[in-house]
């Protein structure tokens, strides 16, 4: 046999007492776990992630404190940050983190949700698993479930009208009813659906809404001063100082160019050597650089722009130019911050002085002006006309707690944009959950053969939400539970849910707590999808390096 496989191979009778040798197959140092071990375990391992973040849920929720490996500190009860941070070893935790990272970029919104229903489904499973159920058919019964719950979803969806702004503000409230800011909510939504409304665009050949919040709507956090003077700019603000001391600090209406091009005198691609023949040579030299940055300068002059900003280099000839005809130049500013600009005053970048055209400047912005803030200068572009781009100003005490707002406002944004796209609208407050199981342990009295249980146990899993709500104010579980399953049982209180302040059972239409359907939807899908992937796998192979 080739060398290496450690397979005996018994060649004749004599040679069989060598094979009461172990037989290795996989390496000496892989651990290998199989059957219902390795199911029960992952069930565990989704349970334990759940039970970091279950704390996390509603508007009494806690915070977590997080340390990572470098000293830093993160503070948060965003399901997902915490995620990110926690390092852990279990394969299947390695997925219940990686689905609530899902959440938050298909959503935004309903990461701690998503973690704490996988973990309450895999928990759901484990009787099954230990009564020797077959984990296809808890996974037949659970995709069966998932339809179903979409289905029940749909219907109980309410419409809602995007011109409202109370309309819209509930909504917003609600999301961020459970996060840190929800002291200063009215602010939060506002800036919120201010700064989201500014980036929608309407694409015209599709006729789609397009909404980009990353690119077009940047946090700026400045420490320093309260909560309360954070604002959504009509405009653009870069952490920038103007290059030459003498130039302009504010200048109303402006006209703004903004290039890509380097306003220096172009040194060679590779590096290059001259040999000078006399010494008027190098005179010439000088000069023709000197000439050559006279001719960009004047170029961009022609236009007459009072306000240029640049991607790259301004030489300190070409400030003195661009000085005497009193025009301010901003230089390095990043990428994205130049399409803010961009966007909000009507400019259109340029990547050769050479062919700027009047179209190119930008006349939209109202306002130019450095302020200080602390120890930095910033550069503020404001009182757009018709801007599609803005920059939302967090002030706090301090890096922390900027960190832990600019969260929450991603989180708000997102909802926003989400009912903008799909204006439906579901009761919050573990409302949903119930009236959905509810329905479904209607549905599952009609089902025949073994697949019933694990549905059932899926409707009875979906209690979780509001069972959370009502531990995290510390109210009684078991009490109210029974009383919101009764409200459910009769026609007509789908809307009944637990206020999650006080922990009472309160009708949600009344509370105004309103979620996005396309949340909840992505929620369970997520949920659901993990919970099965996770009960598929019977096996683990861990080939751990020497």
């Amino acid at each position: 046999p080739r060398q290496g496989t450690a397979i005996a191979t018994p060649t004749r009778p004599s040679s069989i007492h060598n094979m009461s040798a172990p037989v290795l197959v996989l390496n000496q140092n892989s651990k290998r776990e199989s059957g219902r071990k390795v199911q029960l375990g992952n069930v565990e391992a989704a349970k334990t992630i759940a039970d970091v973040i279950r704390t996390c849920l509603g508007p009494r929720s806690m915070l977590k404190m997080l340390m990572d490996p470098m000293g830093g500190i993160v503070m948060t009860n965003d399901g997902n940050a915490i995620l990110r941070e926690i390092t852990v070893q279990h394969p299947a935790a390695k997925t219940m983190i990686e689905i609530s990272r899902t959440q938050d970029e298909e959503v935004g919104d309903g990461t701690t949700s998503v973690i704490i229903l996988a973990g309450e489904m895999m928990v759901a499973a484990q009787q099954f698993l230990e009564q020797k159920m077959h984990p296809t058919v808890i996974i037949a019964a659970y995709r069966k479930a998932l339809d179903d719950m979409q289905e029940i979803l749909n219907e109980l969806s309410v419409d809602v009208d995007l011109t409202k702004k109370t309309e819209m503000r509930k909504i917003v409230k609600s999301a961020i009813g459970t996060k840190f800011i929800n002291k200063w909510a009215d602010l939060a939504c506002d800036m919120a659906i201010k700064s989201v409304s500014t980036v929608v665009l309407e694409n015209q050949g599709t006729g789609r809404r397009e909404i980009d919040i990353k690119r077009y709507a940047k946090v700026e956090k400045v420490p320093g001063g309260i909560l309360e003077d954070s604002e959504v700019l009509d405009g653009v603000m870069l952490n920038k100082d103007i290059t030459h001391p003498a130039m302009r600090r504010k200048i109303e209406n402006p006209r703004i160019l903004l290039l890509d091009c380097s306003l220096e005198y172009q040194k060679g691609e590779s590096q290059t050597d001259m040999e000078l023949s006399q010494e008027t040579d190098f005179e010439k030299i000088l000069q023709m650089e000197e000439n050559f940055i006279k001719q960009v300068t004047s170029e961009i002059i022609a236009f007459k722009p009072d306000l240029i900003f640049t991607e790259k280099g301004i030489s300190d000839l070409a400030q003195y130019f661009l000085n005497k005809a009193n025009i301010t130049a901003i230089r390095r500013v990043r990428k994205s911050d130049n399409n803010r600009i961009a966007r909000a005053c009507g400019a259109t970048v340029c990547s050769r002085t050479e062919e700027i055209r009047e179209e190119d400047i930008g006349t939209g912005a109202g306002l130019f002006e450095v302020r200080k803030f602390g120890e930095e200068y910033f550069t503020f572009i404001t009182k757009c006309k018709e801007p599609k781009a803005c920059t939302i100003l967090l002030r706090g005490a301090s890096k922390d707690i900027l960190m832990e707002v600019e969260r929450n406002l991603q989180d708000a944004m997102q909802v926003t944009r989400n009912v903008m796209i799909n204006p439906q609208l579901l009761p919050g407050g573990g409302a949903v959950e119930m009236a959905v199981a509810q329905r479904m342990k209607e549905r599952s009295k009609s089902m025949t053969g073994v697949e019933q249980w694990p549905y059932r146990a899926v409707a009875d899993a979906l209690e979780v939400i509001p069972r959370t709500l009502i531990q995290n104010c510390g109210a009684s579980t078991i009490r109210t539970i029974t009383a919101l399953r009764a409200k459910h049982a009769t026609d007509g209180n789908e809307s009944w849910g637990v206020n999650g302040e006080t922990g009472k059972i309160v009708d949600m239409k009344e509370l105004d707590v309103w979620e996005p359907l396309s949340v909840k939807l992505q929620t369970y899908k997520t949920a659901m999808e993990t919970a099965m992937l996770l009960l598929r796998i019977d096996d683990i192979v861990s080939g751990s390096k020497k």
